[in-house]
């Protein structure tokens, strides 16, 4: 037992990171719950594919709307306090979300209210908790630390999650809900056990724009990282577009009714674990930046066979090598921007990250859910097939950067 522990969770890493991994774990299991049981009570609601794809948007919205605002927080103020602080406030809204279903309360606008104030709280949460892996680890144990959290995101969030929440939910529609708020609280309690070391001792002080517009000038002047935030925000336009109806994709179009879309997410995280397990043996013997480019191509190819599809084995076994490609991209990308990162830059950066990242999502969710209701559920798919395919080739060459991602840009200007 003690060697498989060892070999999960290096002792290494330390104590620190432990408490760490245990938060993050538990957090992740919540949010596995949401991902079958919030797009199950949206559809309960409503069959509207344009409202359907509007609830991921409202989930969405809130980094590309505060995160620049939350990075500036997170190098200003503790973020371990930060991240305790917003959980609670999760706890809250689910709370209110689930008695409000006990109460025959609940309606589409409830539900879109809770999904964007909980998107909006996630996205605080999540900035400053990506902050703190630098600062309990050594920089040469950031791969595999971010390895070991991904982990965590693939087999509670992505495998064991979903079809838990979908269950949950045929049982009651309330109880996924509830169950989710103890999480978090969980997730909340653990994470005050996680001491950070005394390196982020810069006290941000004048305009908040100031601040935010120093983190943007940074990102944009290191090439990778530049490379990274225009790669993720065109590559999320397109996946948000299929990815915001996939509810009714799966359900409709194949057939796998609500318990089997939870299917779906457990492909993707069972890929996800093979990824895993292979992560160490690609980076060995792959570049960085070769590494992106098979990830994108993969991707492209993973949505002109889910438009193609309607046999549920062929797409299950499409969302297993997406699962894969996700979780290598996943690892590289963060392991690329914390070592290459200073300190009390990285809440600033990782929210230019983040706008990209959500940024994408938003405006593909929208395009999605028009497609959706104009020509069919396959219509996204086709549109992220087609813009995926052309960035590939205007991308190729600028992916080159990645490959000297530790190299420092120009010294910090205070």
């Amino acid at each position: 037992m003690g060697r498989l522990l060892e070999a999960v969770i290096p002792s290494r890493l330390g104590s620190r990171f432990r408490w760490l991994l245990a938060s993050s774990w538990t957090t992740n299991l919540s949010d596995g719950l949401s991902l079958a049981a919030g797009p199950l009570l949206v559809a309960s609601q409503t069959d509207d594919p344009f409202l359907v794809a509007l609830s991921a948007l409202l989930q969405w919205l809130p980094p590309l709307i505060f995160g620049p605002f939350a990075g500036a927080l997170t190098d200003r103020l503790d973020r371990r306090v930060i991240v305790i602080v917003v959980d609670l406030v999760r706890v809250v809204v689910l709370l209110l979300l689930a008695a409000a279903i006990v109460g025959g309360l609940v309606s589409v606008v409830v539900v879109l209210t809770a999904m964007f104030l909980l998107g909006t709280a996630e996205m605080f949460a999540d900035n400053a908790a990506s902050t703190l892996l630098p600062m309990i680890v050594d920089r040469d144990d950031l791969a595999v630390a971010n390895a070991r959290l991904l982990t965590g995101f693939i087999t509670v969030n992505q495998l064991v999650g979903p079809p838990i929440g979908a269950a949950l939910f045929v049982a009651g529609m309330s109880i996924p809900f509830f169950s989710q708020a103890i999480l978090v609280l969980l997730g909340a309690i653990l994470i005050r056990r996680v001491v950070v070391r005394a390196d982020h001792d810069v006290r941000l002080r004048g305009p908040i724009r100031h601040d935010i517009a120093q983190g943007f000038r940074w990102a944009m002047r290191h090439p990778a990282i530049r490379t990274l935030i225009v790669t993720i925000l065109i590559f999320n336009v397109t996946f948000g577009a299929a990815w915001s109806v996939l509810v009714l994709y799966a359900t409709e179009r194949l057939g796998l009714g609500e318990v089997g879309f939870g299917l779906v997410t457990t492909m993707g995280a069972l890929g996800g674990i093979v990824g895993t397990l292979a992560y160490d043996w690609i980076t060995r013997r792959v570049s960085l930046g070769n590494i992106m480019r098979v990830g994108l191509i993969i991707e492209t190819l993973t949505h002109l066979g889910l438009a193609l599809t309607r046999t549920p084995w062929v797409a299950l076994t499409i969302f297993f090598v997406f699962g894969a490609h996700a979780f290598v991209w996943g690892t590289t990308s963060i392991t690329i921007r914390q070592r290459a990162v200073p300190t009390e830059l990285q809440g600033r950066v990782g929210s230019v990250n983040m706008v990209g990242v959500y940024g994408g999502l938003v405006l593909g969710s929208a395009v999605g859910g028009l497609l959706a209701r104009s020509f069919g559920l396959a219509a996204p798919f086709w549109f992220a097939f087609v813009g995926s395919a052309i960035f590939v080739v205007v991308i190729w060459r600028q992916l080159a950067h990645i490959s000297h991602a530790d190299e420092q840009s120009e010294p910090l200007a205070m």
